[in-house]
């Protein structure tokens, strides 16, 4: 596997942790979307796209935000902590979309994303500089129907 093209979009909040969102493009073929750059206390890291974990209500089957109290559905009263804990106790509330599976994936992902990161930023101290757009269609792309 490849990475054939970062493209990065800077945020405007400076005083924010989230630095930037980015698409990275596998191989010329497969993209990934909204993978997010957020500056930590170690460096910058990479979160990749994630979903909001859910459950079920017992009464009605309803779908829950596993924070929700009340069933959005019934509006049924909801048990406490029912989001699993990872290592450290936390509950786990959200879950990769997509990510590396091993060591050395993650490094060259973040290599080359913090690469590109990088670029963008002193491209954006230059005069004229236009941001990179991020909704831009794939034209190439037919459509499924």
């Amino acid at each position: 596997m490849e990475i054939t093209e970062v493209r990065v979009k800077l945020m405007d909040n400076k005083d924010d942790r989230l630095k930037a969102f980015c698409s990275v493009t596998l191989d010329g073929e497969f993209v990934i979307r909204d993978i997010k750059i957020i500056q930590g206390g170690k460096g910058f890291f990479v979160a990749m796209p994630s979903r909001k974990m859910s459950d079920h209500c017992d009464k009605c089957g309803g779908k829950n935000h596993l924070r929700a109290r009340y069933c959005n559905n019934c509006g049924a009263s909801l048990k406490d902590n029912r989001a699993k804990k990872d290592f450290k106790g936390r509950m786990k509330l959200h879950v990769d979309i997509a990510h590396p599976i091993n060591v050395e994936c993650r490094k060259k992902f973040l290599e080359q994303v913090s690469d590109a990161y990088v670029e963008e930023l002193e491209k954006s101290k230059q005069p004229g500089y236009k941001p990179v757009d991020m909704d831009e269609p794939d034209d190439d792309v037919p459509e499924i129907v």
